[in-house]
């Protein structure tokens, strides 16, 4: 069981259209990533966390949501209590991950991304 604060996809959905400011992470494998991903969404799976988490997001008061692809998933677990352990202060996670998303009819950019 995650000690992660949640997020709905709603609030999710709402913060993108607002553009707020904040850090979407997929910790999803780089091959489902660049498939498909959230809108605005770095790619961070749990093992590159420590490597590579404070180059992609060197503000650790920043906002991040991390997901995957759903709750039966437990990259974005781990990738956020790492964040929380490594100092983030602000990680929330999305429960229902990329499946509910697209679910809700909600739109996916592919390729690398940033």
């Amino acid at each position: 069981m995650s000690a992660l604060p949640e997020i709905t996809r709603e609030e999710l959905w709402q913060k993108i259209e607002d553009g707020d400011t904040f850090v979407l992470v997929d910790a999803l494998a780089p091959m489902s990533y660049a498939h498909s991903h959230l809108p605005g969404a770095i790619n961070l799976p749990p093992e590159w966390v420590d490597e590579r988490g404070p180059r992609r997001i060197p503000d650790q008061d920043a906002e991040i949501v991390v997901y995957c692809s759903g709750p039966t998933c437990d990259s974005s677990v781990d990738a956020g209590n790492r964040l929380t352990e490594l100092g983030y202060g602000n990680v929330r996670h999305y429960v229902g991950g990329k499946r509910e998303w697209v679910e809700a009819g909600l739109p996916l950019e592919r390729g690398a991304g940033a």
